[in-house]
């Protein structure tokens, strides 16, 4: 890398850790090196969802198809993951790795107990591979993402009850 691409690096890590310090959602810039030489940044993150519940006033008859159709979205949204409060999401968009490296043993499996602080997995973004720890002592009862594979910021990784 040159001296150049190393500081834009350090530039966009430097933005990413003022997004999260200063609770923004999004940062762009755009830096002007000289003639036909410039930089254009966007770093953003996601929004945490907020869920709404609307209850809908009962039909007075209503048939059984319709019923089954409005009763399917709900049971949907209940089995959602990331509406799980027990689900450990990204701190960061990089590639998970349930392991420290290829045919080692993973940090934790389905039916692990796991202590709060306990490294779970790694997320490796930009070159540096980040220990995503238990937020609390529980079982792991779901994995819900695979070896090698990309996450983005807020997505649920696990569930430990």
């Amino acid at each position: 890398m040159t001296k150049q691409n190393d500081a834009d690096v350090a530039f966009i890590q430097a933005l990413a850790e003022l997004l999260t310090a200063n609770d923004l959602t999004e940062v762009e810039v755009m830096r002007e090196y000289g003639d036909n030489d410039s930089l254009n940044v966007r770093v953003s993150r996601a929004q945490p969802q907020m869920i709404q519940t609307v209850t809908a006033p009962a039909p007075v008859a209503a048939p059984a198809a319709p019923t089954a159709a409005v009763a399917a979205p709900v049971v949907a949204a209940a089995a959602d993951p990331a509406n799980d409060p027990n689900a450990l999401a990204s701190p960061m968009v990089g590639t998970a790795y349930l392991a420290a490296e290829p045919g080692a043993a993973p940090f934790a499996k389905i039916g692990d107990q796991v202590s709060e602080g306990q490294t779970v997995l790694i997320i490796e973004a930009m070159k540096t591979m980040n220990h995503i720890p238990a937020p609390k002592s529980g079982t792991v009862k779901r994995i819900l993402v695979e070896d090698g594979t990309p996450v983005e910021f807020g997505a649920p990784l696990m569930i430990i009850e």
